[in-house]
């Protein structure tokens, strides 16, 4: 079997970030994310219970906590008496109703990080508007695909083992694409200093849901 560890993946819970490799020793804490997401999806109707907000920041600090582990920290450190059995269900659940997302990130350190920006050309927007979203939405090295308002730009932070497939990429894109995008932006990030969710930040679910 294949050392995962070794070769520098992490395990995590999506929008959670891993704080653990797969060997199980601790680790800085990232943010994993699905490699497609349908552009169709809404906000998951999901009705937070208090419960469900600690399970989640619970596997926010450590993903690889178990049901019967997660229920000995309601229990003790909440006052929250369930079964195993429902906590496996509430995660079970939230992660159908897409609540969170589950991935496999590789560590940073083999990766160039860049940010790609650019504005779609109107004048051939209707006939390649598509291909070209789903070009970069499905490339191999896109990690996050976004657009921003304000100047309404099409943003793509990207991951490439090297400057070399970064340039070739770039060039195929222009090549194949070119007459579809304008403005084209692309700049290598440095010194990411924080790639990751903090376990606090789902305390505002129940928040949320409460207003």
């Amino acid at each position: 079997m294949r050392d995962w560890t070794r070769c520098g993946f992490r395990i995590g819970t999506g929008l959670l970030g891993g704080t653990q490799t797969a060997d199980g020793s601790e680790n800085l804490s990232y943010l994993a994310a699905e490699n497609r997401v349908d552009m169709t999806n809404k906000r998951p109707d999901w009705e937070f219970k208090d419960r469900d907000v600690i399970i989640l920041r619970e596997l926010g600090r450590d993903p690889q906590l178990s049901a019967r582990e997660l229920t000995t920290v309601l229990k003790e450190e909440y006052d929250i008496d369930v079964s195993h059995v429902t906590v496996s269900k509430s995660i079970r659940d939230m992660r159908s109703a897409g609540v969170f997302r589950e991935a496999i990130i590789p560590n940073e350190d083999y990766f160039t990080f860049s940010l790609m920006e650019f504005k779609f050309n109107p004048e051939n927007f209707a006939d390649h508007w598509r291909e070209t979203m789903e070009f970069l939405r499905d490339s191999q090295y896109t990690l996050f695909y976004f657009l921003s308002d304000g100047e309404y730009q099409w943003k793509a932070v990207m991951m490439f083992p090297s400057r070399e497939v970064q340039s070739r990429w770039l060039h195929d894109f222009y090549k194949d694409h070119g007459k579809m995008v304008h403005n084209v932006r692309s700049s290598v990030m440095t010194n990411v200093l924080k790639f990751g969710t903090e376990p606090q930040l789902f305390d505002h679910l129940k928040e949320d849901a409460d207003d």
